[in-house]
């Protein structure tokens, strides 16, 4: 799936082997293993599920900031109940690579759909 036209990419190739992921976004991507594919698939999941459990108690123009913390991932979602950013630290624990990603709005939330598309179309 290339999404150019809305400054994202999101691609799964498994014949590239271990890093079969990428994300990208604007002028930066970054390939993933599935191992971390799935953890961070599982970390949106949950940064999700407290987003909407506050959901109704927000006001529109409320700002919000949520943190979570599952090695080898760092994630925190600030912004708005219906419009929100998301920035991730990973920290490999093979000590091989870090990184930072930053999502924007209105980017993250459509990159997060289409994450959660993709992992749950997987075998």
């Amino acid at each position: 799936m290339l999404e150019e036209q809305k400054r994202w990419r999101l691609l799964r190739d498994l014949k590239k082997g271990k890093f079969c992921f990428l994300i990208g976004i604007d002028n930066w991507s970054i390939e993933l293993q599935k191992s971390e594919f799935d953890s961070l698939y599982s970390l949106l999941i949950r940064i999700n599920q407290q987003l909407f459990a506050i959901k109704n108690e927000l006001m529109d123009e409320e700002c919000i900031s949520l943190e979570l913390e599952q090695l080898p991932w760092y994630i925190a979602l600030e912004g708005k109940k219906n419009e929100w950013s998301l920035r991730f630290v990973f920290e490999s624990q093979d000590q091989t690579r870090s990184f930072e990603m930053y999502w924007p709005i209105p980017i993250a939330q459509s990159l997060f759909y289409e994450i959660k598309n993709m992992w749950e179309s997987m075998d």
